[in-house]
């Protein structure tokens, strides 16, 4: 028992999990600073304002990257060894991202007035989406750059990189919000990764790879077509997870008031705090490490040993999280938030199956399991914007979080029914999809 438990401490997981705290920590404090400064200054109806427009800001991200960024994942991971493919997978995934991006942002630019009234409920707001179109390019070519990290597993770069992007867009933040209220925080929400690409310029202009023989060739059919597959998976995602979100929001807003509408919004930033400690572990180590794997012994013994590592972490987190939850209002918001409190357990039960199914998808994109992710992503998009209506007419605005912890178990034992004979069958020796 000790050996394993030993043996649990030395893992990669851990090392990488370790690795990954310090730029996590630094993450959440600024995160933590940003959150507490917006809802100090703009109340709870701003919250609700800018989770509306952040639901909107990561669908156009991931139109603007083509949706590849986990496929440069996978495929930098695979052929990092071999100079002449990892030069093709890059350069065409730098090519789309510019493409669609230009593209994308101009979309933006043309219908801003309209998309201000749909999306932020006034046409007053229209410079914001001009903002977002003009900063887009750099918003995905950063997400691009650290794509490639992330599949090369330069673990210490991406961590450096992360801490410092992330106190520079703390900095810029703050400074537009203070100076310019819900004005400045909405201006922010759709910049501030642009801003940080310059950032991280500056530090990988010395690696060898960051250059015009390695970034910029040819256009491949065959390259581009493999990640037209993670391209359909990510926008999916994009077109449902944040759209179920909108929705969601939109119908508190609608049944109850914005400020109601903005404590639901409230527990979201709190769940995103917490989990991005998992997250990141998840998107720096186990994505590229599953992606690596070929034999399904392989791919079974790691996913049975992250389980063995996060529940007991996510466990004890939430426990903590519940217990302590008067203390993390008061820390992150206000006084204002505290009906928030009758949220928090059906958010933080839905959040440890989140994880938990979390753990089984990344096999689905790792391996591009096209097809069945697209399929469970919207079935459950659509499941948890249907669940919530019911919840929310039958027990007001704590319907939300039931529907979000009902939908996430589904989610995960339809996960474990999908991926049944891998987990549960020992004999599997063949090669992975």
């Amino acid at each position: 028992m000790i050996k394993k438990f030993k043996n649990l401490l030395t893992s990669d997981l851990i090392k990488v999990f370790s690795l990954t705290s310090l730029s996590t920590v630094i993450k959440l404090l600024t995160s933590y600073i940003t959150v507490k400064v917006v809802a100090a200054l703009v109340g709870p109806a701003g919250i609700a304002l800018i989770g509306q427009l952040q639901n909107f800001t990561t669908i156009f991200a991931t139109l603007g990257s083509g949706g590849i960024n986990n496929g440069v994942v996978r495929y930098v991971s695979e052929f990092k060894g071999e100079k002449s493919s990892f030069k093709k997978y890059i350069q065409n995934g730098l090519k789309i991202t510019i493409y669609l991006s230009i593209f994308s942002g101009g979309l933006l630019i043309l219908f801003s007035s309209f998309l201000s009234q749909w999306v932020l409920l006034d046409h007053q707001y229209y410079y914001v989406f001009v903002f977002l179109g003009c900063s887009l390019l750099f918003l995905s070519l950063n997400n691009f750059l650290l794509s490639i990290l992330n599949g090369l597993q330069e673990f210490k770069k991406f961590v450096i990189i992360n801490i410092t992007t992330s106190i520079i867009g703390l900095l810029f933040t703050v400074f537009l919000v203070m100076n310019y209220n819900l004005r400045g925080a909405l201006v922010a929400t759709v910049t501030y990764q642009s801003v940080v690409f310059f950032g991280t310029v500056f530090f990988l202009k010395k690696v060898n790879w960051f250059s015009k023989a390695y970034l910029w060739g040819k256009m491949n059919r065959e390259i581009v077509k493999k990640y037209f597959s993670y391209s359909l998976m990510a926008l999916v995602s994009a077109a449902t997870i944040p759209v179920s979100q909108l929705l969601v929001r939109g119908y508190l807003i609608q049944e109850f008031t914005v400020e109601k509408a903005g404590f639901w919004e409230g527990m979201n930033r709190i769940s995103g705090l917490y989990l991005m400690l998992f997250t990141t572990s998840f998107s720096v180590y186990y994505l590229p490490k599953l992606s690596e794997l070929k034999s399904h012994h392989l791919l079974r013994k790691e996913i049975l040993n992250t389980y063995k590592i996060i529940t007991p972490l996510i466990c004890i987190s939430l426990l903590l999280i519940y217990l302590l939850k008067d203390v993390v209002i008061n820390v992150l918001f206000t006084k204002e938030f505290y009906p928030m409190k009758e949220l928090f357990l059906w958010q933080l039960a839905g959040d440890f199956f989140k994880i938990m199914s979390w753990i089984l998808a990344f096999l689905m994109v790792a391996k591009s399991m096209t097809k069945i992710y697209i399929i469970t992503e919207i079935i459950f998009s659509g499941l948890l914007v249907v669940l919530s209506y019911y919840f929310i007419n039958k027990y007001g605005v704590i319907g939300a979080t039931q529907s979000y912890c009902l939908n996430y178990f589904i989610y995960f034992v339809v996960m474990v029914i999908i991926f049944r004979k891998l987990l549960f069958k020992t004999n599997l020796n063949s090669a992975a999809t």
